[in-house]
């Protein structure tokens, strides 16, 4: 299948700024078959515009989502290449979440993306800020824990991809704690339990409670539903571990 089929010449606002600039030869090539298709049918050619700096809800769903979608596949080649390898579990990790939003088609688009990507300098300033200005401050968590998962999908978190994990970390705006809690989320520990819930483990137990709720609010699945089914499932995953974290530090505590 075309990469046109994929995105269906809805980009979106990553068709501008430094993401297009470094996917512009496959992105362009979405709005020439797109036109021609509305050629051969008799509609209107010319597809949508994008404005870098059009407000975010200015793009449709499907935009949206299909940007948040290269904004992934962009940083996903930056954390992949950290530790100066690719691991085929990570592909696996990126070819599942693929799969799962766009069908089995949309598999290899991604990967022709991500080889494209592979001979290229990504300025991580750069396609960091793009993202921030039109993501919030929920789909930048949620792109973030995705990233986490790529490097943690060997089994381990190399050096190098924590690295540029927390580089990329601090370019999109996220808060500390909250990316000291979704690395946690690969820890099996109680130390880690009190990393995913933000907390201290001197912190008293009314605490504990009122962090669980301040934590389940910020990581509601409900938050990134606009994006797909499968980025709300991974965002339900974050949900379940902040549970799963409180109960592990009430146990421990006797609760």
């Amino acid at each position: 299948m075309g990469f046109g089929k994929w995105i269906s010449g809805a980009v979106g606002w990553a068709l501008a700024g430094p993401i297009g600039g470094l996917l512009g030869y496959l992105l362009g090539s979405v709005y020439d078959m797109s036109n021609e298709q509305k050629s051969a049918n008799g509609e209107a050619s010319g597809g949508r515009r994008v404005n870098f700096g059009a407000a975010y809800n200015d793009y449709s769903a499907q935009e949206r989502r299909n940007s948040f979608m290269l904004s992934l596949l962009v940083l996903s080649s930056a954390v992949m290449r950290a530790d100066g390898k690719t691991m085929r579990s990570e592909l696996d990790y990126v070819k599942q979440f693929i799969r799962n939003n766009f069908g089995e088609y949309a598999v290899g688009d991604a990967l022709a993306i991500l080889k494209e990507l592979s001979a290229k300098e990504i300025n991580l300033n750069e396609v960091c800020g793009q993202i921030k200005f039109y993501m919030n401050s929920s789909q930048r968590l949620q792109l973030f824990h995705y990233l986490a998962g790529i490097a943690a999908a060997d089994g381990s978190v190399a050096e190098a991809e924590l690295s540029t994990l927390r580089t990329i970390a601090s370019q999109l705006g996220l808060p500390n704690a909250d990316v000291e809690s979704i690395l946690a989320l690969f820890g099996q520990s109680v130390e880690s339990a009190y990393k995913v819930l933000e907390i201290t483990p001197d912190a008293t137990d009314d605490e504990v409670k009122r962090a669980y709720k301040r934590m389940a609010m910020k990581y509601h699945p409900d938050r990134v539903a606009t994006l797909g089914e499968d980025v709300r499932l991974k965002a339900e995953e974050k949900f379940k571990a902040v549970a799963e974290a409180y109960e592990c530090i009430k146990k421990e505590r006797g609760l």
